[in-house]
């Protein structure tokens, strides 16, 4: 019996140990904002607004991503630890303003945030639960605040275009780190500010330069800056 009890107390050990490596197995964070004037004017995606009406024009979060320094990342971590919108409960309000989905059909955004966590959130649980790691992430866009560091360069989203170099560098003063751009094509093939990705440490505490930039569409030297 003693020896029965000892064998599924070290089997459990293992288990944790191995859940313990698979979530702390990353090296750096993706902080990954969208421009919704640039999702929704393309046709790759459909776009609905959300259940609770149109966004403010202003960046949304897309989601914080663990990701390794050869540019790729771990997913789908833990099966065993679900989205649970009760525990983030405090936080629907902001997240619907801040986090919204433009998919389609129309939504109140549960299935966007349950994918970010199940997919990316399980793999940083070495650093976060459910909670902290929205908390967090909500946090980090009211710290960039990108809008208001392209508006203080005269960089409006009027869908006017702008230099590349000059929305990086307004972002990068605003922040104090390099960006990274992603760019989609509006419905007349025009290159236009999609996506800003910003990177953590894995502590998920601090800013830093990113070790590696995604593989992601790539801009032209001008790109436009779409309505929304």
């Amino acid at each position: 019996m003693e020896s029965k009890c000892l064998l599924l107390i070290y089997l459990l050990v293992l288990q944790s140990l191995a859940l313990l490596c698979v979530s702390q197995d990353f090296d750096f964070f993706y902080f990954v904002q969208q421009w919704p004037g640039a999702y929704c004017d393309s046709d790759k995606n459909s776009c609905c607004y959300p259940t609770t009406g149109k966004p403010a024009a202003d960046f949304s979060i897309h989601g914080l991503w663990p990701n390794y320094n050869d540019g790729s990342y771990p997913q789908n971590c833990d099966s065993n630890n679900p989205f649970d919108a009760s525990k983030i409960s405090d936080l629907i309000s902001n997240m619907r303003k801040n986090w919204p989905s433009l998919s389609c059909p129309s939504n109140d955004g549960e299935s966007f945030w349950s994918h970010e966590w199940e997919k990316h959130g399980t793999c940083s649980e070495s650093v976060f639960d459910q909670h902290s790691y929205f908390e967090t992430t909500l946090g980090l866009k009211q710290q960039t605040n990108l809008l208001k560091a392209l508006k203080a360069a005269g960089i409006e989203p009027d869908g006017s275009s702008y230099s590349l170099e000059n929305i990086k560098d307004a972002i990068k003063e605003g922040s104090g780190y390099a960006p990274w751009i992603e760019c989609n094509e509006d419905s007349s093939g025009n290159s236009q500010l999609y996506q800003v990705y910003l990177c953590l440490d894995k502590s998920g505490s601090n800013l830093i330069e990113c070790p590696v930039f995604p593989k992601g569409k790539r801009c032209g030297s001008e790109i436009e800056f779409p309505t929304f």
